[in-house]
């Protein structure tokens, strides 16, 4: 597990698994970050997303994708999408939504396409389904499993589909070779091919969440399973501690 990650879940003590109050939210942020308003989600920073009834776990806080992130995850989708016909009446989907603040973001950059959730976690479900009504946000949010999730779902194959692929890094991340993709929990490559078996026809852009060092070997075993594939790293915390994506297509090229 990345050691910066380990020191915040610390930081938390026996709140990782309960819900925080907004004090706990700030300082979290300010002892991490100097920035008590770090943990930015849905448009909202701590206090307004609060005051509107919206709660974290401690765990939750930590991996959540804060607004910043999310925000340029979303206008690189768009973007990639943006090329071909229909992208905003795409279906957008995150198999691993936590809060689903990426995806929300997805939805604001891609208006008209329709947002689904997958959140095996019962706890973190509930969490994120009273936040979404709260929010009135458009996303469905289903408690099952990702694989169970896509099997049930029925998308015409002339759709186009999106997936933002997130899964738990667990101890995938290290700090000398970086994020290993092919460790992830589990392998991006066993997602990407589950998604592709699943929907053969249809056009798929997948948006895979990336730390700023990622093991080049991991990268490069992904490859041959798109039409094309772009790594991007956003410099929004100090260097050696920012995220990105990898953007890769199948079924047409931007």
């Amino acid at each position: 597990m990345d050691l910066i990650y380990d020191r915040q879940l610390l930081l938390l003590g026996a709140k990782r698994n309960a819900e925080l109050e907004l004090q706990e939210i700030q300082r979290y942020g300010r002892d991490s970050y100097r920035d008590p308003d770090y943990v930015s989600i849905y448009g909202l920073r701590p206090a307004d997303w609060y005051a509107r009834g919206v709660r974290l776990l401690g765990r939750t806080a930590v991996e959540c994708t804060r607004d910043s992130l999310a925000d340029a995850i979303g206008k690189s989708v768009a973007s990639t999408a943006g090329g071909t016909r229909d992208a905003n009446d795409a279906v957008v989907i995150d198999p691993f939504a936590g809060s689903g603040n990426t995806l929300y973001w997805l939805l604001r950059h891609l208006p008209g396409a329709r947002g689904v959730a997958l959140e095996l976690d019962p706890t973190v479900y509930e969490l994120t389904s009273r936040n979404l009504a709260a929010l009135g946000a458009p996303i469905r949010i289903l408690n099952v499993d990702y694989q169970s999730g896509l099997r049930d779902m029925s998308i015409p194959p002339d759709q186009m589909i999106v997936l933002f692929v997130a899964p738990p890094w667990g101890t995938a991340l290290d700090r000398e070779k970086g994020l290993d993709l092919g460790e992830t929990t589990p392998p991006i490559g066993e997602i990407v091919d589950f998604v592709e078996h699943r929907f053969p026809l249809n056009r798929l852009l997948f948006a895979i969440q990336i730390y700023e060092k990622v093991d080049p070997d991991s990268i490069a075993e992904l490859g041959p399973r798109f039409a094309w594939m772009e790594r991007r790293v956003f410099a929004l915390n100090a260097p050696g501690e920012n995220h990105g994506v990898l953007l890769g297509t199948r079924g047409f090229v931007p």
